[in-house]
């Protein structure tokens, strides 16, 4: 599995230190303990969420601190790969097979995360109103994403209204349409390792460019595939 692929990844891993570790400890409030969120932080890699990001905002690191960790906890729990017992977290038979076998449960976590997932900073609305237009999504990505392209680049092909605004206007004018791309679409597709995102020498709030990995071709078959470009039709 490829290593960009963080939710897979950090599936695997904290069912595996489930495993091995006895479970993984929770706190009196039901969240996960600080050993393992700290843990996490060091093992998951995982791009802008690293011990390093995380310790620069915090001294101590709890489970709401982390927000890769919330996906990686509700998916394992939603697909019955994690259970609770009492005070800890234990793998299922489910889990276990999971460990022996990850790569034939990607398919499954993937789907699961693109079309189903409501984030703690979505409504479960928005999450079913964008599933009529993933494949659009998919389709539009699978070109433009070739070269790179941005959020703001995605928006003026979604919404042609907007080409002709500056920068400075379509950060005003466009904010809300570009956030429920990066977060609702964008984030996705990185965490789950089909896109990545360039961001080398830009700021904390700078946009980079999107570009495709190898996971994207070996795991989507789509109708732009043979295109060279694409537009809203």
């Amino acid at each position: 599995m490829s290593p960009r692929c963080h939710l897979f990844r950090g599936m695997l891993l904290s069912v595996a230190y489930a495993d091995g570790e006895g479970g993984i400890g929770l706190t009196a409030t039901g969240a996960m303990n600080r050993k393992f969120v700290h843990w996490a932080a060091v093992n998951f890699l995982w791009p802008d969420f690293t011990a390093e990001d995380l310790y620069s905002m915090n001294k101590v690191l709890n489970e709401s601190d982390m927000p890769p960790l919330w996906v990686v906890r509700d998916t394992t729990r939603h697909l019955k790969l994690l259970r609770r017992k009492k005070d800890v977290l234990l793998p299922t038979r489910r889990g276990r097979e999971f460990l022996v076998n990850p790569q034939a449960f990607f398919d499954l976590v993937a789907t699961d995360y693109l079309y189903s997932y409501v984030h703690a900073t979505e409504r479960e609305a928005e999450v079913q109103a964008r599933l009529r237009w993933w494949r659009m999504f998919l389709n539009l990505l699978n070109i433009k994403a070739r070269e790179g392209c941005t959020p703001l680049d995605v928006v003026k092909i979604l919404y042609p209204d907007t080409a002709p605004l500056s920068a400075t206007e379509m950060t005003l004018e466009a904010w809300e349409l570009k956030s429920d791309l990066q977060y609702g679409v964008l984030r996705r597709l990185c965490w789950l390792g089909l896109l990545y995102e360039a961001r080398e020498g830009l700021t904390l709030l700078q946009d980079g460019a999107f570009h495709k990995t190898p996971l994207w071709s070996a795991c989507l078959q789509l109708e732009s595939d043979t295109q060279s470009d694409i537009g809203v039709h």
